[in-house]
């Protein structure tokens, strides 16, 4: 191999270049790196001449050549490599909210100061496209609804009941467990989206037991739900953890004996992408927490 080959590219030029590709267009790559879009642009054509062909088709919208497709996972395993040869580092950590505010300062505490944890939030269903992307390392999140990408891999960290949340002056708010079809009769708030097909474990317990109520409401945050339960609005069905963590004033929580279904969590990661030192510490350091 002609080592002196090498002094003829610049690392911010494949930084330019992968940020095009994965953000799809020269002024969302500019965002994500901090960089003004004619530099962005200017780094993009001098690999171009370097290597002697087009990487990106310009037209109303930004797609990558056949050359460009070849040769960008090259270039992130090129990114990958120099990021492991720091053993401290960045690890941009995905977490849903209700499990972020239990686990994330847990894992924190357990790390190295050289190694610095980016907290990312978001809704379950976000986090997919965000590990698939590369915005994050890694994912916490339910593993329903189920991953569409056949890149990601996952392992259960931990497994957790549904609850019922009642207000405080509900009839069945002092029932030591509550049934599925004494809920059905009920104007439900499930965690999960407004609209759309994903099946979530609320939406999942109540089909395996041959049951399809409507939701009066549907959200995907913790203290939404309780506020909506708190006011009178309708009987909350959701995961324990998401609102174990949040303010349960003026509600109860009540088992349910039959949910015959439980919040899975995971730990989702790239199975294509290789793990720097850091964040194979920072995903052992998860499995401590919540072994």
């Amino acid at each position: 191999m002609d080592l002196t080959a090498a002094y003829g590219f610049r690392m911010d030029w494949i930084v330019s270049f992968v940020a095009v590709a994965r953000y799809g267009g020269f002024s969302a790559a500019g965002k994500s790196v901090y960089r003004g879009q004619s530099r962005i642009s200017e780094h993009v054509a001098e690999l171009e001449r370097a290597l002697g062909v087009q990487l990106f088709d310009r037209g109303q919208t930004t797609s990558l050549t056949p050359e460009g497709r070849a040769l960008l996972p090259r270039a992130e395993e090129i990114l990958r490599t120099v990021q492991s040869l720091n053993a401290g580092g960045e690890v941009r950590f995905g977490v849903y909210p209700s499990a972020a505010a239990w686990l994330f300062p847990r894992v924190v505490r357990r790390l190295p100061d050289d190694i610095r944890l980016l907290l990312v939030e978001g809704p379950s269903v976000d986090l997919e496209s965000a590990l698939v992307r590369g915005d994050i390392d890694l994912a916490i999140r339910p593993v329903h609804p189920l991953v569409t990408d056949e890149s990601l891999v996952h392992e259960v960290l931990w497994r957790e009941p549904l609850v019922a949340v009642f207000p405080d002056k509900h009839p069945l708010a002092g029932a030591g467990s509550v049934g599925l079809e004494q809920l059905a009769e009920l104007p439900l708030i499930s965690i999960g989206e407004a609209d759309g097909p994903r099946q979530f474990e609320s939406h999942l317990a109540f089909a395996s037991a041959g049951l399809n109520p409507e939701s009066a409401f549907r959200t995907n945050q913790p203290q939404t739900l309780l506020s909506l339960v708190r006011h009178g609005l309708g009987v909350g069905v959701t995961n324990q953890l998401a609102v174990t963590t949040a303010n349960l004033e003026g509600v109860k929580l009540v088992p349910i004996h039959d949910a015959g279904v439980d919040r899975q969590v995971g730990l989702f990661t790239r199975r294509d992408r290789g793990h720097s030192p850091s964040l194979e510490q920072v995903i052992e350091a998860v499995r401590q927490v919540s072994g």
